[in-house]
Order: structure tokens, then sequence, then C-alpha cells
């Protein structure tokens, strides 16, 4: 498995794990991994929320990420899981 595979295959794993978490997140953390996530899969399209507040916050969130690459983005998005996320589940 070459490193762009083991990347995807990490970030997958994340996202899997941040889908299946039911406590509550802060929501600096939420827009932070919303951000990374669509960075990641290269999806800008407009924040889907019908709360016109959550949409600003959204593209905030892009807005502060804007010079992420993809790579980046999931490594970041795998790290902040790592680090905020599977340590509460130890």
């Amino acid at each position: 498995m070459n490193t762009d595979q083991k990347l995807l295959k990490d970030f997958n794993e994340a996202v899997s794990l941040v889908n299946a978490y039911t406590d509550p997140l802060p929501a600096d953390l939420l827009l932070r991994l919303y951000a990374y996530f669509k960075i990641a899969n290269r999806s800008f399209s407009h924040p889907g929320s019908r709360t016109p507040l959550i949409n600003a916050f959204k593209a905030n969130a892009l807005i502060q990420a804007k010079n992420v690459s993809t790579k980046e983005a999931m490594e970041k998005y795998i790290a902040l899981v790592n680090k905020e996320i599977k340590q509460k589940l130890k």
C-alpha cells in the first residue's frame, strides 16, 4: 500500500469514527472537521443548512482553511480525530 492509499484509508476510517461517535462535540471542532472534510473531498457546494447562521459559520470555517491542500486536509482531519475523539475512547 503506497502512502496515498494509506492516507485515504486512514481518512476514511477517521470519517467513519466521527460518523459513529454519539457524544456531543464542541462546535469549533465540528466546524474544523467540516472544513477539512469538504476540502479533502473537493466538495465546495453551498452549505446545506436551513439556518443562515450555521451556513455562515460553515462558510467561515471553509474560508479559514482555504489554503489547505486536499492531502493536507486529510492529514489535519485525521490528526484532529486522533487528538480530540480517539483519546476520549481510551
